[in-house]
């Protein structure tokens, strides 16, 4: 009777090892699996940008707006939301002011930046109403 050897295996000086197959497997297993979790990382990473965009937008239009409000200044309310927002969202941020009767309204938007340069996110609008002085 004939013995069959398993396949993927060798004989070798009387021990049995596994083949090189497996390893390779295992590698491109993990390949996978580790470009997968890049590409989730890059997902969350992205989505804190764009929360960090929208409070940035929020707090940049809530002071532009309180500025606006006292003692009929709202030509300083764009320099006051670019001032309170960090400086690398200040640069492509547009502020838009409206006057009426009893209250300001400021409208901030900033566009949200992408870490893959591919991809657009478009922006973020915020505004805030105060009441005039």
């Amino acid at each position: 009777m004939v013995r069959r050897r398993p396949t993927g295996t060798r004989q070798r000086g009387g021990r049995r090892t596994t083949g090189t197959r497996q390893g390779g497997q295992a590698a491109i297993e993990y390949v996978g699996v580790l470009t997968l979790l890049l590409v989730v990382a890059l997902a969350v990473v992205q989505l804190g940008l764009a929360v960090y965009a929208a409070q940035q937008a929020g707090t940049a239009a809530r002071a532009a707006a309180r500025v606006a409000s006292t003692d009929h200044q709202t030509g300083r309310a764009g320099a006051v939301a670019r001032e309170s927002m960090s400086g690398w969202l200040a640069d492509g941020a547009t502020v838009s002011t409206g006057a009426g009767a009893e209250s300001v309204t400021v409208t901030v938007r900033v566009s949200v930046p992408a870490l893959l340069p591919m991809f657009s996110f478009g922006s973020v609008e915020k505004s805030a109403t105060m009441p005039s002085d």
